[in-house]
């Protein structure tokens, strides 16, 4: 805060006084309050669009903005080569999550079994990026994917709605694939390796935002389990047991925060 010299002003005795005096106290809570509203309606803002408020001009701005981040962002800041994800692992445990793969960006022709193009077809595909991340041990293997689609916010929202009413992200007809890169410990991570998986239909942003686990050593999965409940407590799958539904929520998280972060990013920027 800046401080100006109150002007001067005389008493019944000639003497200098301050003026506004009396008025300091409210000047001051005055300030107060405009900085704090100022803040508030600043943080509803940008909130409402990292909230998924549809209705805000912020939520507007960032759906616009994510529009182009799939050949306007570079890809190490979509998938980072390295992420951290604190308390995200079984009973809070940290983890770390090492890029082994990206593969090119693409349209979605072959990126998905026929099932999930078809339920996906209303929204498009203007891009898919995909990315694989082994943990610390390198025992796991997941693919993240983000599929940018050309699809507005009304048919974003109509999507979302019927994944949470059908529970689609819930059949393991509708598994996403994996992108396995030779070379890597994700070399063996097949269709038939898929252990858990999860898939987040984004409202506040032209995007589908996936991650699918398994284990690195290609060993077959004959019941795999949505990482929902293979994060369960008491889950005693071999999943669940491994970790692998944290694997998959834990690195889908962190990539559509990002993506969220970077298209905030965008709309605060001067225009």
């Amino acid at each position: 805060m800046v401080s100006f010299g109150e002007p001067e002003g005389y008493d019944e005795g000639a003497r200098p006084r301050p003026l506004g005096r009396r008025g300091r106290s409210q000047a001051v809570a005055a300030t107060v309050c405009l900085v704090l509203g100022t803040g508030l309606i600043g943080g509803a803002v940008t909130g409402s669009w990292l909230a998924g408020d549809s209705d805000g001009p912020g939520a507007r701005n960032g759906f616009a903005a994510a529009q182009d981040m799939w050949h306007n962002v570079p890809v190490d800041q979509l998938f980072p080569p390295t992420l951290q994800g604190e308390g995200a692992g079984p009973g809070g445990a940290d983890r770390t999550w090492t890029r082994i793969a990206v593969a090119p960006d693409s349209g979605c022709e072959g990126a998905f079994d026929a099932l999930l193009r078809k339920v996906l077809a209303p929204v498009g595909c203007e891009r898919l990026l995909r990315a694989t991340y082994t943990d610390a041990t390198r025992s796991h293997v997941t693919t993240v994917g983000l599929l940018f689609t050309k699809a507005d916010a009304a048919a974003m929202t109509s999507l979302a709605r019927r994944f949470d009413r059908e529970r689609l992200d819930r059949r393991t007809d509708l598994m996403p694939l994996p992108y396995a890169a030779k070379g890597t410990a994700a070399a063996g991570f097949g269709a038939e390796q898929r252990a858990t998986w999860t898939v987040s239909v984004l409202t506040d942003a032209p995007a589908v935002v996936y991650a699918v686990s398994g284990w690195a050593d290609g060993r077959t999965v004959d019941a795999p389990q949505p990482a929902e409940d293979a994060m369960e407590s008491g889950a005693t799958t071999a999943p669940a047991q491994a970790g692998l539904g944290h694997e998959a929520q834990g690195l889908a998280d962190r990539v559509e925060r990002g993506l969220r972060k970077k298209a905030g990013t965008v709309t605060e920027q001067p225009s």
